[in-house]
């Protein structure tokens, strides 16, 4: 390992490969900020400049560090226009775009900032450690295990719902199982629910349906109400502000710590990755969380920022666990990164680091320089990013709307997803005015899928529901989800029985 280490860091350090990793972390941040184009199309688009590099190291370190800068770019996005930047910064928007419209969208991007770049380092240090280990892990998790890691997904929703507000979360989560159904599942070849329409056969894209829950309403709002958009960040010294206090600082310390080891363990496993990484994360804290602490989520906690931010960018680093030492893409940007490591003749696997450890431990260590290099580019952009909202609204609404409408139609290249967008926006916007959390559609959405076809699959190969009894860790994460659930009932029972001794007491 020492010997790898030591190959890694000359690899990693020549000036083409620093080089490579600068203009990674560069393309991957602008990328990230802008909404709905995310780091799949511009790593596809990057390939062929990769491949002319000549250099396999070089190139993988390019084209990794557009992946997690891109990770760490699409915060800004979410944080000041609430427009998601990837689906993996869709939780970051919960806590830092109210935080934005207090007037701390600088200090919310710093916190955001500090928390992706040690969610990403302490991910790179367990990468460096346990990747060989991670893999052989990893190769336990069969479909019972996925299916029932998806139960344990949507069992947070009680994380994203307010008070009283429970059973509007799980009907919403059902709705977005419900559209997650639309299209051609893996098991089945019958388009389903796609009211005849071609271009719903391959269901509805990701990034339209968030466009659509945050970016449009919020742009819809606006319109509605030019006070709301009139008071938020009308203060420039406020925006420019940066610093969070040490108290601050104190409350996002083991936040940081917990999800830096929770969000690269997720990322570990296939077909997992940063966006399920971010919503488990944002949901355990909250969960965790007590009395004032918790009712803060949702309305610009700190913690509530910490933890999807640190989470999407460790379980970032961790997804190069199965890519490197098993040659198994655990996302979509994963899985073009194995199309180009094939393209230049590297063949991902157990034998990468004996058979070409240059390759393996210079990946590795360019994560550490790329994100010290996101760190320093930037913290010293805030003051001028976070100037975004002392754009008059009028002229900042256009602008959202031209993003979200961009954003959708670069996802599919085709018009109709314009027009699912609007639908889904209005809809979005009537659940807002009857006071619905959006979010827990967003979670049904992206488990779905992945739900209903590790499911099925189970029932094939064990010939029903024998799978749970049959495989120990299946039963262990569906008992985990039943605790997930009853553990807010169970403590919202203990403190209406303390409020309730208090009061007869006095």
């Amino acid at each position: 390992m020492l010997e790898g280490i030591l190959i890694g860091l000359s690899a990693a350090f020549s000036l083409q490969n620093l080089l490579m990793v600068v203009a990674g972390c560069l393309i991957g941040t602008f990328i990230g900020m802008l909404p709905g184009l995310g780091p799949m199309s511009i790593i596809a688009i990057m390939i062929p400049v990769a491949i002319s590099l000549g250099d396999p190291a070089a190139a993988l370190i390019l084209l990794a560090g557009v992946y997690y800068g891109a990770i760490f770019g699409g915060s800004t996005s979410s944080i000041l226009l609430n427009a998601p930047g990837v689906a993996g910064t869709v939780a970051t928007s919960f806590d830092g775009y109210p935080m934005a419209r207090k007037g701390q969208a600088g200090k919310a991007l710093t916190i955001a900032a500090v928390a992706s770049f040690a969610g990403g380092t302490i991910g790179a240090v367990l990468l460096m450690i346990f990747a060989p280990a991670l893999s052989t892990v990893a190769l336990l998790f069969h479909s019972a295990e996925y299916f029932a890691l998806m139960v344990v997904g949507l069992s947070a929703i009680a994380a994203f719902a307010g008070t009283g507000q429970v059973a509007k979360a799980l009907m919403m989560t059902i709705l977005g199982l419900i559209l997650a159904t639309v299209g051609e599942g893996a098991l089945f070849n019958m388009p389903r629910f796609t009211l005849g329409l071609m271009d719903l056969q391959s269901g509805i894209s990701f990034i339209t349906l968030a466009m659509a829950m945050f970016a449009l309403p919020e742009a819809m709002f606006l319109v509605l109400n030019p006070q709301r958009g009139a008071s938020a960040g009308s203060d420039s010294n406020k925006i420019t502000n940066l610093r969070f206090s040490r108290e601050e600082g104190r409350a996002i310390a083991p936040v940081i710590a917990r999800q830096s080891v929770q969000g690269f363990f997720i990322g570990v496993l296939p077909g997992a990755g940063a966006t399920i990484a971010s919503f488990l994360g944002y949901a355990v804290e909250r969960n965790i969380a007590k009395g004032e602490e918790q009712a803060e989520f949702g309305h610009g906690s700190v913690k509530g920022l910490a933890a999807p931010e640190t989470a999407n960018n460790a379980a970032c680093t961790g997804s190069f666990v199965p890519l490197l030492t098993l040659g198994i893409p655990g996302s979509g940007t994963t899985a073009i990164l194995l199309g180009a490591l094939i393209a230049l003749n590297v063949t991902p696997g157990p034998r990468l680091m004996t058979d070409t450890p240059e390759i393996f431990w210079a990946v590795i260590i360019s994560m550490f320089i790329g994100n010290l290099v996101l760190l320093v580019l930037n913290l010293p952009l805030i003051p001028y990013i976070a100037k975004i909202l002392a754009i008059p609204r009028n002229y900042l609404i256009p602008f959202i709307l031209f993003f979200t409408l961009m954003g959708a139609y670069i996802g599919q290249n085709n018009a109709t997803e314009l027009l699912i967008l609007v639908g889904l926006g209005v809809m979005a916007t009537i659940f807002r005015f009857a006071d619905y959390p959006l979010a827990p559609l967003l979670i049904g959405f992206i488990l779905g899928t992945m739900l209903e076809d590790n499911f099925a699959r189970s029932m094939q190969l064990y010939r029903g529901l024998d799978f749970i009894v049959e495989r120990p860790m299946t039963l262990g994460l569906l008992v985990l989800a039943v605790l997930l659930v009853l553990l807010p009932s169970y403590r919202a029972r203990r403190a209406r029985k303390r409020a309730q001794g208090v009061a007869d007491g006095d």
